[in-house]
């Protein structure tokens, strides 16, 4: 007998793959950054010109997209809230423990309930309300250390990363209620407000030379670039085909693919209280799952 519950859709198939495409390179793509680190590019460098590449490259194959394109505060919006968020992200897992930052970034779904209620006027349900207490049972689990007394971020990493989280779901929020821009012209507003917080930010705290480095280093910031690109439209085409509450357990397995990576590559373990506070978080994200289902 059939499943009723899943779905033969055309296209279904390949909105899921595009998902966990997406949740795959974002749990490996800390890596290639730090090697770019190590060469001597800054993180911050390093996010904008790879942002750079992928913004070029969506002028040159969208141009019909942006032409007329009304640009009004939601957009800018969107573009600074985005441009936080990947930005944070890179430099979170630049300077952090790759799971503890990815964790704290996975405390969006309590931003978001928070948020929606704010911008969206949305009504604090009782399960929004089991979400936040879930979250932030996790998050005290995981970062409290007898020591300091409270449980705060422990390295300008996970600050960055909890950073990160939040205006992620800001950007999101801002999505919903903003929902008649195109799938290519939001992807280009990311990239636009990456290159633009991104230079900004070097500008300021940062020397502004380029430093010396291989050519091999320019060929993997062109390839990252490259995969931007493709990987946010991927995703944006799952996004607008996956209901928002299965879209998040499928994003979720880029914690999967980050442990592992970080355990490969990185030789970084979670302990016991990682393990435990972790598990509560991705809780709360499945209850969001189900509220927006």
């Amino acid at each position: 007998m059939g499943n009723s519950n899943v779905d033969y859709r055309p296209g279904h198939a390949a909105a899921v793959a595009s998902l966990f495409a997406g949740a795959t390179v974002w749990g490996l793509i800390w890596y290639p950054y730090r090697l770019i680190e190590a060469a001597g590019i800054s993180g911050a460098l390093a996010t904008m010109l790879t942002y750079a590449v992928a913004l070029v490259l969506g002028l040159v194959l969208f141009p019909g997209k942006m032409r007329g394109a009304r640009i009004d505060g939601w957009l800018v919006a969107i573009a600074l809230s985005s441009a936080g968020c990947n930005l944070g992200y890179v430099l979170g897992m630049l300077h952090g423990e790759v799971m503890r930052v990815l964790l704290l970034f996975y405390l969006a779904p309590l931003w978001t309930v928070l948020l929606a209620r704010l911008i969206l006027g949305e009504k604090l349900t009782l399960a929004g309300s089991v979400l936040v207490g879930l979250s932030l049972a996790g998050a005290v689990v995981m970062l409290w250390r007898p020591e300091l007394g409270a449980p705060w971020p422990d390295a300008p990493g996970e600050w960055i990363g909890l950073a990160a989280g939040f205006l992620f779901a800001l950007a999101n929020v801002l999505i919903r209620r903003a929902h008649h821009y195109t799938i290519e012209l939001k992807s280009m507003a990311v990239f636009v407000g990456v290159v633009a917080v991104g230079a900004g930010y070097v500008a300021l705290a940062e020397p502004v030379a380029i430093p010396d480095v291989s050519f091999d280093i320019w060929i993997l910031i062109g390839i990252i670039g490259v995969v931007l690109l493709v990987i946010n439209l991927v995703v944006q085409y799952g996004l607008t085909r996956i209901p928002a509450g299965r879209a998040i357990v499928i994003l979720l397995s880029e914690l999967v693919v980050a442990a592992i990576a970080a355990w490969w590559l990185a030789g970084e373990t979670m302990g016991l209280r990682e393990w435990m506070g972790g598990a509560l978080i991705v809780a709360a994200s499945l209850i969001s799952a189900k509220l927006e289902a």
